[in-house]
């Protein structure tokens, strides 16, 4: 299994939050989460969604790790390289920081 791409400052220890003016909010209308950002928006898939509704800027990407591995009884491995990579290009497109 290849490593999942952290990056230098993501690892399971880092506690991620919405940078400032994103926030991740459910469209009642249209019956699904959106995270809004400055002049953007992005629609997340339901996995995303589920991971994305954990980040609160208290709990560290491990800690949310195993809550979700808990909740969907998976391999923590998997869940780890898969939160890790997308905390990574949530990060990348200035969504999350650290």
């Amino acid at each position: 299994m290849a490593a999942a791409p952290t990056g230098p400052d993501m690892a399971e220890d880092a506690i991620v939050r919405f940078m400032r003016g994103v926030r991740l909010q459910h469209d009642r209308v249209r019956d699904q989460w959106v995270i809004q950002a400055p002049e953007r928006a992005f629609v997340p898939d339901p996995i995303a969604t589920a991971i994305l509704r954990l980040v609160d800027g208290q709990r560290s990407v491990g800690a949310i790790v195993d809550l979700l591995a808990a909740r969907f009884d998976a391999p923590r491995a998997t869940i780890a390289h898969d939160v890790l990579a997308m905390v990574a290009d949530l990060a990348a497109r200035q969504v999350l920081t650290r």
